[in-house]
């Protein structure tokens, strides 16, 4: 039996009527264009039976506008170096950034991958995902994830402008977002920070549909969002989202601005669509057979399901030839820069050559003077010697510089204007600084580093999490990592964060435990190319307990620190400050004719990774003791069923550190009577 097309009913949807004024104008060619935009998500979303084809039809003539007249790309290489940065922040709505890549020519997006939609190894995942095509910038979904990255792509390009000038770096970033990412406290975070530095070649264009899953925004969104983005900083406009002609004036508008922009694009959710147009009925689940049949009848659109017309797919593949030339030329100036060598190694993501003397320099000194420090002032002292040596490394905290110790002396900041600097003051904002180092990472030429108490990282999970999806390139220094920060009570005291870091996969946890671990897990940080770094350090002091300079000892994840004088009794597994209580608790077990052994395991994610003989011939088949001042979910994986763990059971408590490592039992003493009664 046909389907019968849906009766639409104005009254009910007031959205029909402006639709149909919209679909009233004459079919322009950018409106054709755009149509093509529009029948690609219906097809490939009503072929995967899920999806999301209402945002993809509202924006297909922003987007359209955008991608024909002003963006900067060439199909032909879509990570040349010098491209404008889209980010689709709106992630659910992917089948729009799809449908530009196949119509504009992007290898790697034909008609059998959008038939594949959401399908898997389809590179046109349910949400974009980095690296499944290279036209795709960032992974994202989660929303005001993709708009504070994107803040932070437009920062690298200011900064990397600095570095290597304008004939080398002089592009933009524009983002599509909606009213879900103005709505999530990342973006607000983000967008304060761009308004603050004066990121002028930012551009956000807001689907401004008033629809959310729920229904109208109304229900919970009433702010005046131009009036926001106004008081920090931005140029704002609004403009009809169906009006090629206007978008492009407001978009060229935007390209002069010295000021970040936020263009409010009012548009109908799923236009073409007879009854779920202007609804939330058309927002994430297919429109149906009948409804997306009478959406294409009244588009004009009669071509068969992901099929294009010759003369509007010839438009589409001009556009994606557009900046072929401007492309050409910044070839050509690379070729004759004096910089060329060292850009096209920044932004390869490759380390100076000898990015590592300095560091080893370093590590020579901590075994000759065997410091007495916090980690955190080690990390410190390991900055200075990789920070001058990696140009490309930036730095920066989260209002925390003087307690996060990453500072550098005589490396500037940047300030509004001033992008010569590479330290990022990012104010009391760790979420949009997670994301927007995330930005700066995926924009290339830049590593980014930065501080927070390790308490704070749940507000910058999300961004971690999508770094370790995306593998990128970014290094988190944690501090006051435990219970030793002392007097500041349970609310900075994190108990439960490294066992949560150390479950998400793709991250590597590094808790150091004196000067040379730190130098040394630094190294590894900096080396890593393929996912985020977290440190882990301490506010108080710990004893030098390595004084070898050899071979980077924590590469392995985990090595014997002090073998047993003779066949184990007891090994004892330690990380960061409670490592020094090992040793100290190795030395009363050995003075009681019981040997020990102390397993450093300053990385459970590398030793993870090491051959099983390794890990056995480690960790020994004596009774295995843990000790950490973090709760114990996740040692059983080095304890074994008979294991003991020695840390925390809870939150903690404010007190000086001494008195809270005796309060809590981890001592020397508890370590010593729990091996006692298990051995004697």
């Amino acid at each position: 039996m046909a389907s019968i097309a849906p009766t639409p009913d104005a009254s009910a949807n007031p959205a029909l009527a402006a639709q149909a004024a919209i679909l009233a104008r004459p079919a322009s060619e950018a409106r054709r264009m755009a149509d093509a935009i529009r029948a690609l998500a219906i097809d490939a979303v009503e072929a995967a039976k899920s999806g999301h084809p209402g945002m993809p039809m509202g924006m297909a003539d922003v987007a359209t506008v955008l991608f024909t007249k002003f963006l900067k790309y060439d199909a032909a290489d879509p990570r040349w170096a010098d491209r404008d940065r889209f980010v689709l922040s709106a992630g659910h709505g992917s089948m729009l950034l799809y449908a530009l890549l196949h119509l504009t020519g992007h290898a790697g997006m034909g008609t059998d991958e959008l038939k594949r939609f959401r399908q898997l190894h389809s590179p046109a995942a349910g949400h974009p995902e980095y690296g499944e095509h290279p036209g795709i910038e960032t992974t994202t979904g989660p929303l005001g994830q993709g708009i504070a990255t994107a803040v932070g792509m437009a920062l690298a390009e200011r900064m990397m402008a600095a570095r290597f000038g304008v004939s080398l770096v002089d592009h933009r970033t524009w983002v599509i977002a909606s009213d879900g990412d103005l709505q999530e406290g990342v973006s607000h975070e983000a967008a304060s920070l761009a308004g603050h530095y004066g990121l002028s070649k930012l551009c956000v264009l807001w689907d401004d549909n008033h629809i959310s899953i729920d229904g109208d925004t109304a229900l919970s969104f009433t702010d005046d969002t131009l009036k926001r983005f106004q008081a920090y900083g931005w140029a704002t406009r609004r403009v009809d989202g169906h009006d090629p002609d206007a978008l492009a004036a407001a978009m060229a508008w935007a390209t002069r601005s010295r000021k970040p922009v936020l263009i409010a694009c009012r548009t109908i959710i799923g236009l073409g669509a007879p009854t779920k147009a202007g609804t939330a009925g058309s927002h994430g689940s297919p429109l149906g057979a009948a409804e997306a049949a009478a959406a294409k009848e009244a588009l004009g659109w009669t071509a068969a399901p992901f099929t294009v017309p010759d003369d509007i797919k010839a438009g589409w593949e001009a556009a994606g030839r557009r900046s072929a030339g401007t492309r050409r030329s910044w070839l050509k100036r690379l070729a004759k820069h004096p910089q060329q060598g060292e850009f096209d190694r920044a932004i390869a993501g490759r380390l100076p050559e000898s990015w590592h003397e300095a560091l080893a320099a370093l590590r020579a000194k901590h075994a000759e003077e065997k410091p007495k420090l916090a980690t955190r002032v080690s990390s410190q002292r390991a900055l200075e010697a990789l920070v001058p040596s990696v140009p490309e490394m930036v730095g920066g905290s989260a209002d925390l510089t003087g307690s996060n110790n990453t500072n550098v002396k005589g490396i500037p900041a940047i300030a509004p204007g001033n992008f010569a600097g590479r330290f990022v003051h990012w104010g009391v904002r760790e979420h949009g600084m997670a994301a927007a180092m995330n930005g700066m990472a995926l924009h290339g030429g830049i590593i980014p580093y930065s501080g927070t108490f390790l308490v704070f990282s749940d507000y910058l999970r999300p961004a971690v999490r999508l770094a370790a999806l995306m593998h990128t390139r970014v290094i988190h220094v944690l501090t006051h990592d435990s219970i030793g920060l002392g007097e500041d009570g349970p609310t900075h005291q994190p108990v439960e964060h490294l066992a949560s870091f150390r479950a998400m996969p793709n991250v590597f946890v590094f808790r150091p435990a004196d000067a040379m671990e730190t130098a040394e897990c630094w190294e590894l940080a900096v080396k890593r190319a393929d996912g985020p770094s977290l440190l882990a350090l301490s506010r108080q002091n710990l004893p030098a307990l390595r004084t070898d300079t050899g071979e980077n000892r924590c590469a392995r994840g985990g090595y014997v620190l002090a073998e047993a004088s003779g066949p184990r009794k007891a090994t004892l597994i330690a990380t960061g400050s409670e490592l020094s209580l090992a040793m100290e608790a190795r030395a009363a077990l050995e003075a009681d004719g019981i040997p020990t052994a102390v397993v450093s395991l300053p990385c459970w994610e590398i030793f993870a990774a090491q051959d099983a003989s390794y890990r056995d011939q480690v960790l020994g088949s004596a009774l295995r003791v843990g000790i950490e001042a973090a709760i114990g979910f996740g040692w059983e994986r080095w304890l074994g069923a008979d294991g003991i763990f020695i840390g925390m059971g809870g939150f903690g408590a404010s007190a000086p550190a001494e008195d809270l490592y005796r309060h809590f039992g981890i001592t020397t003493d508890a370590v010593t009577a729990a091996v006692k009664k298990r051995v004697a």
